[in-house]
């Protein structure tokens, strides 16, 4: 009876993840434009990544943006999750939590397109508020240095909802029996939450982190969209080259060692993460 309740989630498992990651590690090994037959290649297309420059720049790019972007989204969601419990009636709470949760629901293609016309140079609504500060236009999108700054702050705008539900979540289920007996031995304010909120608070910052680091790995729509990797190759990531190798050079061999490293990238940091809270997770 178990095997049958089962079946439909193991049967989805493997045909949309086990098998697609073997099709990727058996497709990496051969030179394929969907129009001739494979060709065997063994391990060229690996070699060819590790020669490449575009692509050895793009798993930096993409390093640095996970760093800013699960820094900032974690930091700015256990800001307001500390904030959103204090004092705050509970319908305002609510309103708050659902009006920044909210954009993690739209399309990130399509608030990537508004944030393009909000960021523009020109005639962007972003440099039409930093000159009333008396701010130099900032060319958001089309300078090296700022160009990852905007991709990171419309992806972090995005995301950062779903580590705020988390922190909410985590912050409900301490006891208020611990923050009194802080309060009582004379633990206010940040040591308070230095000392009380954050160790019991752990779990959920692995799990938000983890969360927020696979997440970041992967991101493609929002530099796709503002800045298609530019200038240059600034903003250019993993998947990006996965995609531009695959669909539009119909490198799918290439394309496949590449998201073979990627998936490898991912498993590495995840493994370290969870190494890394053994010490600095503490469980109730």
């Amino acid at each position: 009876m178990a095997a049958v309740f089962l079946a439909p989630t193991v049967v989805g498992v493997v045909v949309f993840t086990v098998v697609p990651i073997v099709g990727s590690v058996l497709l990496s090994l051969f030179h394929w434009n969907v129009i001739d037959s494979p060709r065997w290649a063994g391990t060229a297309n690996y070699r060819q990544v590790f020669t490449d420059s575009t692509v050895l720049v793009s798993f930096t790019n993409t390093l640095l943006f996970m760093v800013l972007a699960v820094g900032l989204q974690l930091g700015l969601a256990l800001a307001l999750a500390l904030a959103l419990d204090g004092r705050l009636p509970q319908w305002l709470r609510a309103a708050f939590r659902s009006a920044f949760f909210f954009p993690l629901v739209l399309s990130a293609a399509s608030i990537s397109v508004v944030m393009k016309y909000l960021f523009n140079q020109d005639f962007g609504v972003v440099n039409w508020a930093l000159g009333h500060v008396g701010v130099s236009p900032v060319p958001w999108l089309t300078h090296e240095r700022w160009a990852m700054v905007a991709v990171v702050l419309v992806y972090v705008w995005q995301q950062f909802g779903f580590s705020l539900l988390l922190f909410v979540g985590g912050l409900n289920n301490i006891p208020r029996e611990m923050h009194e007996a802080a309060a009582v031995d004379g633990s206010t304010g940040w040591r308070k939450h230095l000392h009380i909120t954050l160790p019991l608070l752990s779990p959920t910052l692995l799990v938000a982190s983890v969360v927020g680091v696979i997440n970041a790995l992967q991101v493609f729509e929002q530099p796709y969209v503002l800045t298609d990797g530019g200038p240059g190759d600034a903003t250019r990531t993993v998947v990006m080259v996965i995609y531009q190798s695959a669909f539009e050079q119909l490198r799918f061999g290439e394309a496949s060692a590449v998201g073979v490293l990627l998936f490898a990238l991912i498993l590495a940091v995840t493994a370290l993460q969870f190494r890394l809270s053994r010490r600095l997770v503490h469980y109730q």
